[in-house]
């Protein structure tokens, strides 16, 4: 029966959303990459309240019947549920289909017979999960689950009518109040990757490679720096059906905290993972200072990021120069160091399993 009831519940989304004329098409959606936005929101004011007497001809002193006016719509940041998201088959990923301004609907005016106005319909930002809602820096919202909501502007309230002041002192009022001025605030949007794992490394060390040789993900892979200028995230699916979901963060360079090449706006990614695999590339000289630079960026972006369970993966070990910077590496590194080729598939087994070790030791509730 709740089988029944779901499959009920997407077709009519989806014929609903078949009728929505001015969304944008997915190629428009997912052109841009956005994962930072500043919005301004004005919720909608409320209506007037009415002043207004009751005229019939058969009731002479027939009083004040001027009604109040609704309430103005609120603005709503929201997570969209997952059954719509599969229904319309369209993954929000991005902040791109945010505009920087948003305008609540009105309440309606009160009229007379008493009849109040009607309260505005809310205005819905949509947004993906694990967008946070800041204001001048302050943490105001986290939506980290499908579904979650935060009212960020609340509508004014209604005016009252004449037929509101109505009174023993005063059995004719002509006072009606106007509705009240809907919350106006600037918020900053801010998109974090949710995922359980998440490579970090320079540009070139073979991050998106070694994230299609362990998933089910398709990132572009190239012989040029900055490849990848946005998250991808895969799916590494385990005998037991257990899914862990592994980011690859665009290459980081030294200064990257201070806004140096793709700067901080990828660093707050790596804030909602668990584990992190350094991924080095071990046909360069010196691999063992990659990783202490990586560090050393994590932590002077957010203090102690890097102390989270970590795991080093020793990356193009089918080069020839691999071999000598390996045992290098591991005279100068107490972390483990799980040597792999992204290119070959060599060794990815034992990642993918140490990967599971370091989830599974490690409690989600520590981030």
């Amino acid at each position: 029966m709740l089988f029944e009831r779901s499959m009920k519940l997407l077709l009519l989304i989806q014929r609903a959303h078949k009728h929505k004329t001015a969304q944008l098409s997915e190629k428009k959606l997912s052109r841009y990459f956005v994962d930072h936005r500043r919005v301004k929101v004005v919720a909608g004011s409320g209506g007037n309240g009415a002043s207004t007497f009751h005229s019939e001809p058969w009731k002479e002193w027939g009083g004040p019947d001027g009604g109040n006016g609704g309430a103005g719509g609120d603005i709503i940041v929201k997570a969209p549920f997952l059954l719509f998201l599969l229904a319309v088959n369209r993954q929000v990923k991005s902040l791109s289909s945010v505009t920087t301004v948003y305008h609540g609907k009105h309440g309606e005016a009160g009229s007379s017979k008493n009849c109040f106005g009607r309260n505005a319909s809310p205005t819905y930002i949509s947004v993906p999960v694990g967008t946070v809602v800041k204001e001048e820096g302050r943490t105001l919202a986290d939506l980290s689950h499908h579904g979650e909501l935060y009212t960020v502007a609340y509508g004014g309230a209604g005016g009252k009518g004449n037929r509101f002041f109505l009174s023993n002192e005063n059995r004719a009022p002509l006072t009606a109040t106007p509705g009240e001025k809907g919350q106006e605030r600037v918020v900053q949007l801010e998109l974090r990757t949710m995922a359980h794992a998440a490579l970090v490394g320079f540009p070139n060390a073979g991050k998106s490679s070694l994230l299609r040789a362990i998933s089910n993900a398709r990132p572009s892979v190239a012989a040029y720096p900055f490849t990848t200028l946005k998250p991808h995230v895969g799916i590494v699916t385990y005998r037991d059906h257990e899914q862990l979901a592994v980011a690859d963060i665009p290459g980081l360079i030294p200064g990257a905290h201070l806004n140096r090449g793709l700067g901080v706006s990828f660093l707050r990614h790596i804030e909602r993972c668990r584990v992190l695999l350094f991924v080095l590339d071990m046909s360069s000289a010196e691999p063992w200072e990659q990783f202490q630079q990586l560090c050393f960026e994590l932590d002077q972006y957010n203090p102690h990021l890097s102390h989270r369970p970590h795991a080093i993966v020793a990356n193009k070990m089918d080069l020839p120069e691999a071999r000598m910077n390996l045992e290098a590496l591991r005279s100068r590194v107490h972390q483990t160091v799980i040597p792999v080729s992204a290119l070959n598939g060599d060794n990815t087994g034992q990642l993918i399993l140490h990967l599971r070790e370091m989830y599974d030791n490690y409690p989600q509730n520590s981030t």
